[in-house]
């Protein structure tokens, strides 16, 4: 059985256009936790919508954290001629150990990718863009007004596109963060608190739960009327009761919109997978989230914050 290969930075640069077209399951655990039959990820036979959308990445100066991030769903989306667009640069001035983005000193801002994000947008026809960024703690602003110029150029070039913004914690200059993506606000704002408040210091050094809930219930207090949307990652130790005390903070918090997923290692050298969560505990969860009062709920193995995140804006 063959198993997805997570590239190093060299390696993935040399092969952005190389994916394997045949049934596959991720990376075993080393620890000899075995991945689950649901787990099981079908890609295409034929890459060539895949290549394209990476061809428009590529001609266009931009990065996807679908690849950089080793994202599971990347060849279904990309067959669906969707994807997740990462700003900011490729390297993260953080070094979580869930994730697989490069970490290191980051590269100036690029002025241009605002408009190079708009004409991809157009190129790709999409109705739906999602935009994330690598964390800048470099910045005074942490990037927030990048956010905002790439929010207003998109608007600019197509007025009727839907804008989701995932943003990373703005440390250190929330206010200032907060007032420059208010200028020109997105059509749904997410910040994922990614684990539970205990595992925090493990999970998510250098971040903070308290101060992610803060981010979110502020964007709420100034702009009551854009949905505000989070997600989680399971299988690190967390336990159900944890879960769903989140999901409480969450709402009390006035998020509306939630994701959750299984956390996958993407190499041997980041957090080990502690279990593997039971697609029926997912649906557990997906109910009670709407006991709670989440608008949209999407809770699965596979899911990510932005998976199919066009359809979760419907129930708006």
């Amino acid at each position: 059985m063959k198993s997805i290969s997570y590239l190093n930075t060299k390696e993935k640069n040399k092969k952005k256009l190389s994916i394997p077209s045949k049934t596959i399951f991720a990376k075993e655990n080393e620890y000899g936790l075995k991945k689950p039959n649901w787990l099981k990820i079908k890609l295409p036979l034929n890459n060539k919508k895949i290549n394209k959308i990476k061809l428009i990445m590529r001609k266009n100066n931009l990065h996807t954290v679908c690849e950089e991030a080793a994202c599971p769903n990347l060849a279904e989306c990309f067959n669906r001629g969707t994807a997740t667009f990462m700003i900011l640069g490729s390297i993260c001035t953080r070094r979580c150990p869930f994730c697989n983005v490069s970490s290191g000193r980051p590269s100036l801002v690029d002025t241009k990718e605002p408009e190079n994000l708009s004409k991809a947008a157009i190129k790709m026809k999409l109705k739906h863009i999602v935009i994330t960024s690598v964390d800048r703690d470099d910045l005074k602003d942490g990037g927030s007004e990048h956010f905002s110029n790439c929010i207003r150029f998109i608007r600019k070039k197509n007025p009727d596109i839907k804008i989701e913004i995932l943003v990373p914690d703005f440390r250190g200059c929330t206010e200032l963060a907060l007032n420059n993506i208010s200028t020109y606000p997105p059509d749904i704002f997410n910040h994922n608190l990614e684990s539970i408040p205990r595992l925090y210091s493990k999970v998510r050094p250098g971040a903070n739960y308290k101060r992610s809930l803060e981010l979110l219930e502020k964007f709420n207090l100034i702009n009551p009327n854009i949905p505000t949307k989070s997600g989680l990652m399971l299988g690190l130790g967390e336990t159900k009761e944890e879960i769903i005390e989140v999901m409480k903070d969450l709402r009390k918090s006035y998020v509306s919109m939630i994701t959750i997923g299984q956390y996958l290692r993407p190499t041997k050298n980041h957090l080990t997978v502690n279990r593997y969560v039971h697609p029926k505990e997912f649906r557990e969860l997906n109910l009670i989230a709407f006991d709670l009062g989440f608008k949209h709920a999407m809770c699965g193995p596979l899911v990510r914050s932005s998976y199919h995140a066009e359809n979760q804006i419907n129930c708006y």
